[in-house]
């Protein structure tokens, strides 16, 4: 079992996750008290970007679908004649690949120091910031400050790390301009009460209104196709019905990609790795063998982007799953904010 397998089990509702987590109380309060001395220090001297920022977030570690929720705007503004730059710290080298190959049109830097960063998207032609896991970035401003909340971290240990999955508490939720809740196995009732909850908390959120409210969206983080990781093919996901699928995925919640593709019928077996996982020799050939003698194996982008240039072109190509955000209340209010901060653009 994995590193992050153990957490998340520490992190669940069980009785013995409980008591196993008792020990590590003490350092999720000292981490607290740092966290919440850097909130009140971050904002006093924080840095302005030379372009308009936007910047992507969360509360809880890994799997809340920031890094989607990025792309999706980075889209939405090259759609709108702007060129992006997505700004990341580049940890664990795969999610600059993807940016790049989800957003073709965006230059992404990856370094974490964030203003050199900007320095030199804005050299390469960038019009607007973008900032992936920005929202503990305490030193760096920015024109929009979006929390995303996922509906499966709710039911998660209330305790901040290491004791539980959260960064911040949901009062950290204070310095967002606009919230999305993210949900990939939770049902939409499950998300509905989060984000009617965390509206409820940020002053009649959620589209509600009441002034100085802060918009809450929803969006489902789906499977919406599958393409060739080689040939990049479209296939349908009918494709997977009543197949036996080796689905790969080296990210911090592969248990949600594994429930999402046997919602689409298939019957699947999960191999799953530490988030961020260098796939080693070892690795390629037991998803080559899988590929060999089974019916599929599917992988996340965030897997086909180190296993692309591995794979062996004598063996059948994995398929990737292609994710995409669909928005199930109040997109309307994240599209007019993003438009908000290009008009500045336009200004500037």
């Amino acid at each position: 079992m994995t590193a992050a397998r153990v957490a998340h089990w520490i992190w669940g509702p069980s009785a013995a996750a409980r008591v196993a987590r008792l020990p590590l109380l003490p350092l999720a309060g000292g981490y607290w008290a740092i966290m919440k001395l850097r909130a009140a220090r971050g904002r006093a001297d924080a840095v302005r970007l030379p372009l308009p920022t936007i910047a992507v977030g969360n509360l809880s570690v890994g799997g809340t679908g920031k890094t989607p929720l990025a792309a999706w705007i980075a889209h939405y503004c090259a759609a709108r004649g702007r060129t992006p730059g997505i700004l990341l710290r580049g940890y664990g080298g795969d999610e600059p690949l993807v940016h790049r190959r989800l957003v073709p049109q965006a230059v992404v830097v990856a370094n974490p120091d964030r203003v050199a960063g900007a320095v030199a998207a804005r050299a390469q032609g960038a019009q607007v910031f973008v900032l992936d896991d920005a929202y503990q970035l305490l030193g760096v401003g920015r024109d929009l400050n979006i929390a995303v909340v996922s509906a499966e971290s709710a039911g998660a240990s209330p305790w901040p790390l290491p004791a539980g999955p959260w960064r911040e508490g949901l009062d950290a939720l204070g310095r967002a301009d606009l919230i999305v809740v993210t949900r990939k196995r939770a049902s939409a009732e499950a998300a509905g009460a989060l984000a009617d909850q965390l509206g409820r908390a940020r002053r009649g959120g959620g589209g509600g209104g009441g002034e100085g409210a802060t918009p809450v969206c929803m969006a489902r983080l789906a499977v919406s196709h599958l393409e060739g990781m080689q040939s990049g093919r479209r296939q349908e996901l009918a494709v997977l019905v009543g197949r036996g699928v080796v689905a790969a995925a080296g990210i911090a919640d592969p248990e949600s990609f594994a429930e999402q593709l046997g919602a689409a019928g298939a019957s699947v077996q999960l191999v799953a790795y530490q988030d961020h996982h260098a796939y080693r020799q070892a690795d390629l050939e037991r998803l080559v063998r899988a590929a060999a003698r089974g019916d599929y194996v599917v992988v996340t982008e965030k897997d086909a982007v180190k296993l692309r240039r591995q794979w062996p072109g004598s063996a059948a190509e994995p398929l990737v799953a292609v994710l995409a955000v669909q928005w199930e209340r109040n997109g309307r209010a994240l599209e007019q904010a993003v438009d908000a901060v290009l008009a500045s653009c336009r200004r500037a």
